[in-house]
């Protein structure tokens, strides 16, 4: 049996739970352990409940589980709200003293209070207790401290060696044979990929989940060589990046759903005017303000149709950090080779959980050109090429006059009204370049198949569905589909896998089966849809009930 561990800690905001779930996923890095990390939290700066939930594996972690192997409760109400999720046999571990029947104490508090530490600093007690209990050397807790710690680490170092020699070693968790991976949250993982594709330029108004990404750039401005801005409103951010990428810079701007309504006119304004635009669209529950800090995948529709007028965009949708890094990169080419609106559509269990990504990635990753115009011709912004694609041309050229366009223009990029014939020439020329775009999308792997390809039962599941529904179909034996691109739409590579599927089950994070009605446009159609709308992800016990039903 493949070793796993789900831990969970908990604790009100400003008590340091998330911080404390990373260095706990950290340990377990070390020892060779796949992680994925699940971070709960309320629209609170203070006060609530916070928890994040760990599953350290040997496989591959993209979700997280209903039942829990160790409790780490930072308070009496993580102890309350989640000791029923305890294992038969699985551990509490208390801040505080006491203990006896209820769980293991690890006096936090006391040792912070004695060693004039901060109160937060209960957080790394706990941890370095905890860490002693299943037989983590000191070593490995001290070496990832000074790692994560950059406040006070001093102190925090002593704090967490008392509280390591005050606790006893129970059992000692197995090493496995495995070098530790990157870890990252899909924003980080994203923002790497665009850099790495040649990003200058992010533009975003922080709204969660999207907002880590501009604050990953603004923190690593100068090793990325990327710059963060941070316009007056999500109308400036879309527009920005647009003048950004007609001045031949490469933009992109992040969002969530309230915030990518208002960037509809600009991708309009992307199109016609045939200046790429990268926009990330992390979902959260809506409508309106909804559940701002949870999760959902009810943007799908939206997002494929967004903008006025005749056109195509690429909407391309990762399932965990390691997708979202190489996506993030070939989005951003895309957008630029095709010189179109392009949205990396991510929600907030992708953008915000931590999950192993295996460094081999990067190389995967680089710059690939754009058409440029070259100075060997009278330059035409808007030429009708065989492809579509228009040599660009930037501001400053030598022997150009460079026009964008938000009206019909004619090849020239000058403005035109009255001929019928120039006016549908244009609208011809895109769409040439939409059906290099389709063709682009048919040569690579726009989906992906696992478990078991010969079964009649096929699972469907996009985004960070798609990770809970992997792990529940390798117990139950089914195929599981993913679309990773969705617009243009895979449709020859969709109707491949499932040429021999007799059952065709879709599972989503919406109430109205979105990704179902998009398949159904296809011919594809769904015997059982499985959707969940209360904000809250797939367990992989939860989902495999459901399959199982169906």
């Amino acid at each position: 049996m493949k070793l796993e561990y789900s831990i969970l800690v908990g604790g009100a905001a400003g008590q340091g739970s998330r911080k404390a779930g990373l260095v706990i996923a950290k340990l377990f890095n070390k020892l060779g352990y796949n992680i994925y990390i699940y971070d709960d939290y309320q629209s609170l700066i203070k006060g609530g409940h916070n928890f994040s939930q760990i599953t350290a594996a040997e496989e591959p972690a993209n979700c997280r589980k209903e039942k829990i192997d160790f409790l780490l409760a930072l308070d009496k109400k993580t102890i309350t709200a989640h000791r029923a999720e305890l294992k038969s046999g699985g551990l509490l571990f208390l801040s505080g003293d006491g203990g006896g029947k209820e769980g293991i104490a690890i006096p936090a508090e006391k040792i912070v209070k004695d060693l004039g530490g901060l109160p937060i600093m209960a957080n790394t007690a706990l941890i370095a207790g905890f860490a002693k209990a299943i037989g983590i050397e000191w070593k490995t807790v001290k070496e990832v401290l000074e790692k994560e710690i950059d406040r006070e680490l001093e102190k925090n170092i002593e704090i967490a060696e008392a509280a390591y020699s005050q606790t006893q070693a129970l059992f000692k968790i197995e090493k496995i044979k495995a070098r530790p991976k990157m870890l990252l949250t899909g924003n980080e993982a994203t923002a790497l990929g665009f850099a790495k594709a040649g990003l200058d330029i992010y533009f975003a108004y922080p709204m969660t989940p999207a907002s880590s990404i501009l604050h990953y750039f603004a923190e690593h401005q100068k090793e990325l060589g990327v710059l963060a801005i941070q316009p007056e409103n999500e109308i400036a951010v879309a527009s920005e990046a647009v003048g950004a990428g007609f001045a031949g810079k490469r933009a992109a701007v992040g969002t969530s759903g309230g915030g990518f309504a208002l960037m509809a006119e600009t991708i309009s304004l992307s199109a016609e005017s045939e200046t790429p635009l990268v926009i990330v669209n992390s979902q959260r529950m809506g409508p309106a303000t909804g559940v701002p800090t949870y999760s959902a995948q009810a943007d799908l529709l939206f997002t494929l149709s967004a903008g006025h007028g005749d056109f195509e965009r690429f909407v391309i949708a990762p399932s965990n950090a390691e997708e979202s890094f190489y996506w993030a990169g070939k989005i951003l080419n895309l957008a630029w080779k095709y010189q179109s609106p392009a949205i990396l559509l991510l929600d907030k269990e992708v953008s915000e959980g931590t999950f192993s990504v295996d460094k081999g990635v990067s190389r995967l990753v680089k710059k690939e050109k754009e058409s440029l115009w070259g100075g060997k011709s009278v330059y035409q912004r808007y030429k009708d090429t065989v492809s579509g694609i228009s040599p660009m041309a930037f501001p400053g050229e030598k022997g150009a006059i460079i026009k964008g366009n938000s009206y019909e223009h004619n090849e020239a990029g000058i403005t035109m009204e009255e001929k019928q014939e120039e006016i549908q020439k244009m609208q011809e020329k895109r769409l040439r370049k939409f059906e290099g775009m389709q063709k682009e999308i048919d040569d690579m792997d726009a989906i992906k198949i696992y478990g078991n390809k010969k079964s009649k039962t096929a699972v469907i599941a996009w985004g960070s569905v798609a990770g809970v529904a992997r792990e529940a179909v390798s117990r139950l034996g089914f195929k599981m589909v993913q679309p990773i691109v969705l617009s243009p739409f895979p449709e020859k590579q969709f109707k491949k896998a499932l040429q021999r599927s007799k059952k065709i089950i879709v599972a989503e994070a919406n109430a109205l089966g979105q990704l179902s009605k998009v398949l159904s446009g296809y011919g594809i159609k769904a015997n059982k849809k499985i959707l969940k709308y209360n904000s809250r992800p797939f367990t992989e016990e939860e989902l495999e009930k459901q399959l199982k039903k169906a």
